[in-house]
């Protein structure tokens, strides 16, 4: 499969979401990690990005709530090459009436291959990294070119 090589800047844009019983978790650990966020764009859904915002004295962009279209508007973002990282601490044990978007919004992160951390855990080990202070590349499957290959099997009559 042919793949392509995306570059990250040293200045990273990332997003920060979190449910309702999750939301205190994210602002202590933004707080404990107030000054790297200061060093990177941040983006954060309705209420989490308001939070974050007055507590961290610190530019968030907003997008709308994520049952609202934020977790779509996160995703979208990503798949614009606009965000880079995504930290989005979920409720695995809430039944959530947007579980569709955000099953969509963690499989666009898959597809774009960007960082995603979903618990305190992971966050603490993916924004400790050395490659958060650096560029980096990430390779992408370059999915344009699987389609066109798909159409060109499917003129010949090879449609699996």
């Amino acid at each position: 499969m042919t793949k392509k090589i995306i570059k990250t800047a040293k200045r990273k844009k990332i997003a920060l979401i979190a449910h309702d019983n999750k939301k205190t978790d994210l602002l202590e650990w933004a707080k404990f990690n107030r000054g790297l966020l200061a060093e990177h764009k941040l983006y954060g859904t309705g209420t989490t990005g308001g939070i974050l915002a007055n507590e961290l004295k610190l530019n968030v962009h907003r997008f709308k709530s994520g049952p609202l279209g934020g977790d779509q508007q996160v995703g979208a973002k990503i798949s614009e090459g606009e965000i880079d990282f995504l930290i989005f601490f979920w409720d695995p044990l809430e039944p959530l009436p947007h579980d569709p978007d955000i099953k969509a919004l963690l499989r666009i992160a898959v597809v774009y291959n960007i960082p995603v951390a979903c618990n305190r855990s992971s966050a603490d080990f993916i924004i400790s990294s050395p490659l958060m202070s650096e560029e980096y590349e990430r390779l992408l499957i370059d999915y344009e070119d699987r389609i066109n290959r798909a159409e060109e099997l499917k003129k010949l009559g090879l449609d699996f």
